[in-house]
């Protein structure tokens, strides 16, 4: 055959292979995943909020991601490899935790995407967590904390005393400190992210001990730290769902993550490819971060918020803390 008639064939083919393989690319719709969850769906904290970033991920773009509740550390590699085995394309997982089990399972299933939201293990090809900046959270947090005191003395729990939740109360106490260094603060982990009764009986602990604003990261245990606060007249900050309704009166404020923008960008971005096996890190600057006030808290003290958000906005932080004539 011509050599000018091969090298035209050959052109025909690659177009119509380009165009058949455009033509393949797969819907929203038809890629399988699953966000895999290790409490449930309605505990108004940290499942509640990715709960709601899945529908809206579902919402917006159309996919159709499942989702598992109550997953028991036991049984964390054994789902992953279930839903790996039957083919998933992406399973998302909510928690540090999960951090582990992931890096094991991972590299038998290269054709799967997993991504830990609050993760920090990425690696090659296919571990790709997304990391709310929640240290940034907690610096607004604390510093409503620290204006809201009037004992100046507060309570503060997390469920693990793992690296990140250490940086996040860490933080927190830093920021509450912020105009008031004399600030007293009674620290404790629950090494549960489920003991309600736990977490009523700490936090009943930390007010007997003159503290009288809390602030508990830790799932369903703070549904106890508030139930305790609400029963002794103290306050509540709460924190990465919007508490205020689940004890008016009782939570001043909230401190919490747009999981609807999180999910929607970190999904978007696996869509189209440009997700990596990195810690893709969002915060206050993302539009992540959200503060819901109630009455309870002077339009002073939500300036002073509202300066800080931008100081981190623009990497001032240090700008915004020489306002102060007394810093930590």
């Amino acid at each position: 055959m011509n050599r000018k008639y091969v090298v035209m064939a050959l052109a025909v083919v690659l177009l119509f292979g380009l165009g058949a393989g455009a033509a393949l690319a797969k819907a929203p719709g038809e890629y399988k995943m699953v966000l895999v969850l290790p409490g449930p769906i309605n505990d108004q904290s940290w499942n509640a909020t990715n709960y709601a970033g899945l529908q809206a991920v579902n919402k917006e773009l159309g996919t159709k991601m499942e989702y598992v509740e109550n997953v028991q550390a036991g049984d964390y590699e054994s789902t992953f490899r279930n839903y790996a085995e039957r083919g998933y394309d992406l399973i998302m997982a909510a928690g540090t935790q999960f951090d582990e089990p992931a890096a094991r399972v991972a590299p038998k299933y290269p054709n799967t995407v997993f991504c830990v939201v609050n993760g920090m293990n990425a690696a090659e090809p296919n571990v790709m967590p997304v990391l709310p900046k929640e240290y940034e959270a907690s610096f607004l947090a604390g510093i409503v904390a620290g204006h809201v005191t009037k004992s100046g003395k507060i309570g503060i729990a997390g469920g693990f005393p793992n690296k990140l939740m250490i940086r996040l109360l860490n933080t927190y106490e830093w920021a509450a400190r912020i105009g008031r260094p004399d600030l007293q603060v009674a620290r404790a982990y629950a090494n549960s992210w489920s003991d309600v009764a736990l977490g009523k009986q700490m936090a009943s602990s930390m007010i007997d001990g003159g503290a009288d604003v809390l602030f508990f990261y830790a799932n369903q245990v703070g549904l106890g730290a508030i139930q305790a606060a609400k029963e002794k007249g103290v306050k509540y900050v709460g924190f990465a769902s919007d508490q205020n309704s689940v004890a008016p009166g009782t939570v001043v404020a909230s401190v919490y993550f747009d999981f609807a923008n999180m999910y929607t960008w970190a999904v978007k971005k696996y869509l189209d490819g440009t997700l990596k096996p990195v810690v893709n890190g969002a915060g206050i600057a993302e539009g992540i971060v959200k503060v819901a006030y109630s009455d309870e808290v002077s339009p002073e003290v939500r300036r002073i918020v509202a300066d800080a958000e931008e100081a981190v906005k623009k990497g001032d932080v240090l700008f915004f803390l020489s306002e102060f004539p007394e810093k930590p």
